[in-house]
């Protein structure tokens, strides 16, 4: 079981640096930030409190560190341009020495794009618009040019140089309803969601049954989950936590139950927590 860190990007920045260098001396496997401008005053923090942009701390963090891979969790599909994430994504795979991880997601946060002027599709206008971008940003990184012809994303006899160290530099995609599960079938290396193990089962039988539609075998896709987490010995603070966290993925206790928690999660397929 690979274990990875999330700090949240609100924090002050020597926070998140030592959050993460700890990580990377203690033999944790990886290191993520989510890609968001400013809080949704739930799990993302305060609205109005200051936030880190993902990319360049992404990139900061893996030249920070000298063994943790480093990722995002997730870019989004509506704001960053195909072209533009390979091209960054390669370079940070260079300045890490292959420890990148990118991650891409069809965006959701409301009060960012509203606030930005960036136009936040219906939910099936937004899976296809990532669809195009993982196919166009796969295309970049692996072909000498690359022409693609989509609704949203077009690229005209297009060059991504230098190619990643990484080959395939991993493409991990956070996703969880049915139709966006089509997406991860035919691109993710790794699938990410939020996900207690008792909830899991029936999302990876969906996603089984996109691959085999494809033709593809789902056991070369990793299993990422994601869960919010209190280390706490008092049982009204890891309870009022996790009703405060619901309905995403949480767990709030003393160290041991965490530990049970991931013994839980290898065993009905988890890779990465």
């Amino acid at each position: 079981m690979d274990l990875a860190i999330w700090p949240l990007a609100q924090q002050p920045w020597a926070d998140v640096l030592d959050a993460v260098r700890h990580a990377d001396d203690t033999g944790w496997q990886g290191a993520y930030v989510a890609d968001h401008f400013m809080g949704d005053g739930s799990v993302f923090g305060a609205e109005d409190g200051p936030t880190h942009e993902a990319t360049a701390a992404v990139a900061a963090l893996g030249a920070a560190t000298r063994n943790v891979r480093v990722g995002t969790l997730v870019l989004s599909a509506t704001y960053r341009r195909a072209a533009v994430v390979a091209n960054w994504a390669s370079t940070v795979d260079h300045v890490t020495g292959g420890r990148l991880v990118l991650g891409l997601g069809a965006g959701w946060q409301a009060n960012e794009h509203e606030q930005y002027g960036i136009p936040l599709p219906p939910p099936a206008e937004r899976i296809r618009l990532l669809d195009e971008t993982c196919a166009a940003i796969r295309g970049l990184l692996t072909q000498e040019r690359t022409t693609f012809t989509g609704e949203h994303v077009v690229l005209h006899d297009a060059r991504c140089e230098p190619k990643p160290v990484q080959r395939p530099l991993p493409l991990l995609i956070g996703a969880k309803g049915d139709r966006i599960l089509r997406v991860v079938a035919r691109h993710a290396d790794i699938w990410n969601l939020w996900a207690m193990p008792d909830t899991l089962t029936t999302r990876r039988a969906e996603l089984e049954r996109h691959c085999e539609r494809i033709g593809r075998d789902p056991a070369t896709i990793r299993q990422s989950v994601q869960a919010m987490v209190l280390v706490t010995d008092d049982a009204r603070e890891a309870r009022a936590f996790e009703e405060r966290m619901a309905p995403r993925a949480a767990v709030a206790g003393p160290v041991e139950r965490f530990a049970e928690l991931v013994q839980e999660w290898a065993a009905v397929g988890v890779d990465e927590v």
